[in-house]
Parts: structure tokens; sequence; C-alpha cells
């Protein structure tokens, strides 16, 4: 048995936490990596620098959802026939997803190039940022091949049990785009431009690195393969399109709520800006965990060991928990200062409300986020993607509609109160589906009667 097998051979819990651990620390430090500009920016350039580059972040996470999303289709046939040993097959699929994504990545780079201004112009975004906000978002588009081909990289190197590559290679892009961001934003004062700069050389590089090392990882499989398969990517983007639906549908209606906040005032969305940074670093460590689950819920159906997939599961909501009471134990004790890293000194006593009152309600409901994500791991490993697709929309029906309805109404705090709400009803969806949906053996044979299939049909 190979050591790349653990996660079909060694204890549920021990395998997930052992597998999971390096995608939490490389979540934590890919949001370092997109912290640093906001940082930065906020402490060298000021409050309005700050909220010009959080304006983008609700489109970009758009986009990044998209090559987020495309990863998960190839990655859910990676890890099922990594687990029944069909290396051929298994090359193929990383073949041809990566020409087909990447010829992606080139049009929808060309699109958002072209297309920043009205883009945010539609976002509502105030006309004191709009230059430098448009500014950067161009700069970053310019970069979106490489951050699609290194984010599907990611998910082929979690699909085959390798989760400390990727992590190294964060480490290493994290810690180089904040060297490039301290040097052209506060030594060179090229602003907003210095910070979108610095984080598009440092995508190159890390998908650079992320490719060859990859390249090298295959050849030790010795099988035969094809370097491109319109059965299999007709196949993949069965998974790979609900996927990318509700993860980019997720961070439009995310997009669609700043367009809300952006009328507030540039100092509002500051403060909310600093804090949906935060919630991106706890947000991801879930969104980990519910990626972890994925492939090991698919290797675990490749190799037809049922019984261990519900263990996988539980291990999974026990991570949860602790993660969630740390992230509750850290807002409460930390808030103010976690929002003074971005804010700066000139962060009006507005921001700093926005701010807190938003990290400290999101601290308490963590964990139904947690649940969600373990939830939806295991429907994706499974490939059941309709009721996935559906309970996300649940939850983003929630969250936009307080938002709209209320917010302008009421108050800037409803664009927030609701998200705890969506997490909930999403998991109750999605853990519905799953319990009527628990492989048994003859699941998993058909599933694997369905790649055999869609290979005698070539």
């Amino acid at each position: 048995m190979s050591k790349d097998e653990y996660l079909i051979t060694d204890a549920p819990l021990k395998a997930l936490t052992v597998f999971a651990m390096p995608m939490i620390l490389g979540s934590f430090f890919q949001q370092v990596y997109n912290m640093a500009d906001s940082i930065i920016v906020g402490q060298y350039v000021g409050s309005s620098a700050l909220a010009a580059v959080g304006a983008c972040a609700a489109l970009t996470n758009v986009f990044i959802c998209v090559a987020l999303g495309a990863g998960v289709g190839a990655g859910v046939l990676v890890s099922r026939y990594f687990g029944a040993r069909d290396y051929g097959k298994m090359k193929t699929i990383v073949s041809t997803s990566l020409i087909s994504f990447l010829i992606l990545s080139v049009l929808l780079g060309v699109f958002g190039f072209h297309f920043s201004h009205p883009m945010m112009s539609l976002l509502q975004t105030p006309t004191d940022i709009l230059e430098e906000a448009v500014l950067y978002l161009r700069v970053y588009f310019v970069g979106f091949p490489f951050l699609f081909m290194y984010n599907i990289l990611s998910t082929m190197f979690t699909s085959i049990g390798e989760s400390k590559i990727p992590l190294g290679l964060l480490i290493f892009s994290s810690v180089l785009n904040i060297i490039m961001d301290l040097w052209m934003v506060a030594g060179l004062g090229l602003g907003v431009f210095g910070a979108a700069l610095a984080t598009l050389i440092a995508q190159g590089i890390s998908a650079v690195f992320s490719f060859v090392i990859f390249f090298y990882r295959m050849r030790q499989y010795k099988s035969p393969f094809h370097w491109f398969d319109g059965q299999e990517l007709h196949y993949m983007l069965r998974i790979a399109i609900p996927s990318v639906l509700q993860q980019s549908t997720v961070s439009i209606g995310m997009m669609i709520v700043q367009a809300v906040v952006n009328p507030f005032g540039t100092q509002a969305l500051a403060g909310y800006s600093a804090t949906m940074r935060v919630e991106n670093v706890f947000s991801l460590i879930f969104v980990s965990i519910g990626n972890a689950v994925s492939p090991y819920v698919s290797q675990n159906l490749g190799a037809q060991k049922i019984g261990r997939i519900k263990k996988g599961y539980h291990a999974a909501l026990v991570l949860d928990l602790c993660f969630a009471v740390l992230a509750f134990i850290i807002i409460e004790t930390l808030h103010t200062q976690i929002s003074s890293l971005f804010l700066g000194k000139d962060g009006t006593a507005f921001a700093y409300q926005v701010s807190g009152d938003y990290m400290r309600w999101l601290g308490y409901f963590f964990i139904f986020m947690g649940i969600k994500m373990a939830t939806d791991g295991v429907l994706r490993g499974l490939g059941i993607m309709r009721p996935f697709l559906i309970a996300n929309m649940v939850n983003l029906a929630i969250r936009l509609s307080v938002a709209l309805i209320f917010a302008t109404r009421f108050g800037i705090a409803f664009v927030w109160l609701a998200v705890p709400a969506g997490w909930l009803a999403n998991f109750l969806i999605s853990y519905a589906a799953l319990r009527k949906s628990w492989p048994d053996d003859r699941i998993a044979a058909s599933c694997n009667g369905c790649m055999d299939s869609a290979e005698t049909k070539k």
C-alpha cells in the first residue's frame, strides 16, 4: 500500500487531520497573501486607499470562485481515479483540465480588464476611490491566468493526498508578496498600483513553481494517457459547472451586498472591508476542512470503503467545532486590535464601529459555517451536486433579501445580521439530501461503472 493512500487506510480522524492541517495553514497564508495589500495600503496610504482595494474584493472573489469551482470538478475525478489506482485516466483528467481552464482564464482575464470601469461603476463604488479601484482591478486581471493555474494545481495536489506542497508554495508566495508590497507601496510610493503589481508578481512565480513541481510529481505514475479527452471533459464539467455556479453565485451575492454597503460612504466601506478580510480568514479554515472531506470521500468511494465515509464526516465535524471555538475566542478578545491592522491611524470611529460590530456578531456563529462546509464536502465527494447547489442558493437568497430590504431602511447592521441564518439553512438542506444519499456498496460500484462506461465510449 502506497504512503499516498493514507486517506483510505488510516483512522478517519487522523487521516483528515493530517490531510486538512496543511490545507488550513495554506488557507491562512492565502489570506495573508490577500490581506497584505489591504494592511499595507491601509497603514502606509490611508483608509481611502484601503476602501479602494476593498471595493475590488467582492468582484475579484467572483472570478477566484470560478477558478476554485473549476478545480473541484477535476479534483473529484482525480481523487476517485487515484483511489481506484487508475493512473492513466487520472493523468488524462489533469491534462484536459489544465488545457481547458487555461484557455478560459485568458478569456476571463481579457473580459475583466476591458470592463473593469463599468463593473466598478455598476457596484456604486464611491467616486473618490473609483479610479484607484479600477487601476487595482486591471492589474489584477493581467495576472488572472496565473491565479487560475495555481488554484487548479493546488486542487490537483490535494486530490492525490498531497497537501504539504501547496502549503509550502503559499508560504513562499505570501512572504514574497509582503516583501514586494512593502517595497512598492512603502518604499517606492506606488500606492494601490504597487500593491496590485506585487500581487501579480507573487502569483506568477507561485504558479510557475506549482506547474513544474506537479509535472515531475505526475511522472512517477507510469501509465499511458491522453493530453486531451472531450468525453472526460464532459464528465468533469458535470461536476464542475454546479460547483462554479455555486461558488460564483455566492460571490456575486456578496458583490451585490457590497453594493448595498457602498452608499454608506468610504468609511463604512473601509470598516466593512476590514471585517470581510477577517471573515475570509476564518471562513477558509472551514472551507479547507470541507475541501479535505471531498477527496477523502472520493478516494474511499473509489476504493469501495464505504464505511469510512460517515466516520470521516463525523471527524470533520469535530475539527469544525474546535476551530469555531478558537475563532470565537480570538475575535472576542482581539477584535479592536484586528480592526486597527487594516484601518490604521486615520480610521474614523464609525469605521471601527462597523468593523467591530460585524466581527463580534460573526464570532458566535462560525460553527454553522463549519457544519455546512463539512456536509457540502461530502456531497461534492459523492458527486451529488444539485442539492449542494440549491442549499447554497438559499443561503445567498437569505443574505441578499435581508440586506437589500432592510439595510437601506434601518442601517448597515442588517448586512450581516442574516449571515448565520443563511449558513444554518444551507446546512439543513444539504444534510437532508445527504441523509437520503449515504452510499452503499451498490452506489460505489455504480460510480465506478459510470467512469468505466465513459471510457468505453471513446
